[in-house]
């Protein structure tokens, strides 16, 4: 839980806006301060110590990515929440790379939103904390053992931490649907990765990507997705009509991203949106699989869709499916790396024996876990993401 006394730090050199963001977080049960300037709140910082700062992006004399440097230059451990007009994919990603706990583009419609990342910052940065303290208890226990492995290990628990930061909650409700996920990586990084998140008030998308190839590069590649994703969104909700987000348009978009930052990777992946006035899933496959599982009344069946992967063609072109939702079922999501894991010397033969896997673990993922052994699994050749979402599931 966060600190409910916790003294944050507005920076804005817009009056109007730093005050409306200040009087909403007071009355969420913040201690707030302000400062027109960067230079400003580096004097609040030194004398009144905050536990937090909101800082806007785009401010004369000092911006926000030049007060994260600043920051990191001078050794302050506070977590820094970057809110900015400006939605350049560029400055989003060079902030979390310089160590910026979030990114939010203005303005801010729904200003619980900000909350939200406000306390979630808070809450990463006490468990960092602790996890820091307890790494250098261990350090100290193995250092003339450990020495010569000592930087490899902490960059990797570091980037591990950064991106387990990303993922949703697990599990997860959201009215009658419960999420669940689980990502075991090859290396400490993954380039696999999960999401689900609310829409609206009547509609809850989920998405499971595979990043090609392995290790930082790829884990790196997931960072994009989740910053266009709700890029996305955030810029979508700021038109007066409710937004589209139909599975086919986003994946479309991060599709345009991934050819436009020339990273030379690629994504297979799934969308769904599910329609709560409808009891619709919409859904848009990007050259994924294996495709997703249905279960109902004791029954499991692939889903059908096809679509080329995300990242490779300017031209591809994706296609959205129409499900109508079974009052009590589970909907399973899986990387291709589950396929190591199945019986069967052909793709064919592995792919039949999936359903009948999901049937026997009655659509759970605690089930599918315990029949796969991922519980002691290690060194695996490739990732491994499961993402189940389920309603009325006994």
């Amino acid at each position: 839980m966060s600190n409910p006394n916790a003294t944050l730090l507005i920076i804005d050199d817009d009056n109007i806006v730093r005050a409306s963001l200040a009087d909403y977080l007071e009355d969420s049960g913040f201690s707030v301060l302000q400062a027109e300037s960067a230079v400003r709140g580096l004097e609040l910082l030194d004398s009144a110590h905050p536990d937090l700062i909101i800082s806007d992006l785009r401010m004369p004399q000092m911006d926000g990515l030049e007060l994260i440097r600043l920051l990191n230059d001078r050794h302050y451990d506070v977590p820094v929440v970057i809110v900015s007009g400006a939605g350049v994919m560029t400055d989003a990603v060079e902030a979390l790379r310089l160590g910026a706990a979030d990114y939010l583009i203005k303005p801010i419609e729904d200003l619980a939103m900000l909350e939200h990342a406000v306390r979630r910052a808070l809450d990463r940065y006490r468990l960092l904390q602790e996890n820091q303290r307890y790494r250098e208890q261990l350090e100290t226990a193995n250092r003339s053992l450990q020495a010569s492995l000592h930087l490899l290990q902490e960059d990797q628990d570091a980037g591990r931490q950064v991106q387990a930061n990303m993922f949703p909650a697990s599990p997860w409700n959201a009215e009658a649907f419960h999420f669940e996920h689980r990502v075991i990586p090859s290396l400490y990084l993954s380039g696999d990765f999960v999401d689900y998140f609310r829409v609206d008030e009547r509609r809850i998308a989920f998405y499971l990507a595979d990043v090609s190839g392995h290790g930082a590069s790829s884990a790196f590649v997931t960072v994009l997705l989740k910053f266009m994703t709700t890029r996305l969104l955030y810029e979508s909700r700021r038109h007066g009509a409710p937004p589209v987000f139909k599975p086919s348009d986003v994946l479309a978009h991060i599709n345009r991203g991934l050819i436009n930052c020339n990273l030379g990777k690629h994504v297979t992946m799934l969308g769904g949106v599910i329609d709560l006035d409808e009891n619709k899933l919409h859904y848009s496959i990007g050259g994924h699989l294996p495709l997703p599982v249905l279960y109902s009344q004791g029954q499991a069946l692939y889903l059908k869709g096809r679509g080329l992967p995300v990242g490779l063609f300017a031209e591809a072109v994706y296609d959205d499916q129409e499900l109508l939702l079974p009052e009590a079922f589970s909907l399973t999501l899986l990387s291709d790396g589950i396929l190591d894991l199945l019986p069967g010397k052909t793709l064919e033969e592995k792919e039949q024996i999936l359903p009948e896997l999901i049937s026997k673990a009655s659509g759970t993922l605690a089930g599918l876990s315990q029949a796969l052994g991922l519980d002691g699994l290690k060194d695996m050749p490739d990732d491994i993401a499961l993402l189940v979402l389920s309603r009325n599931l006994a």
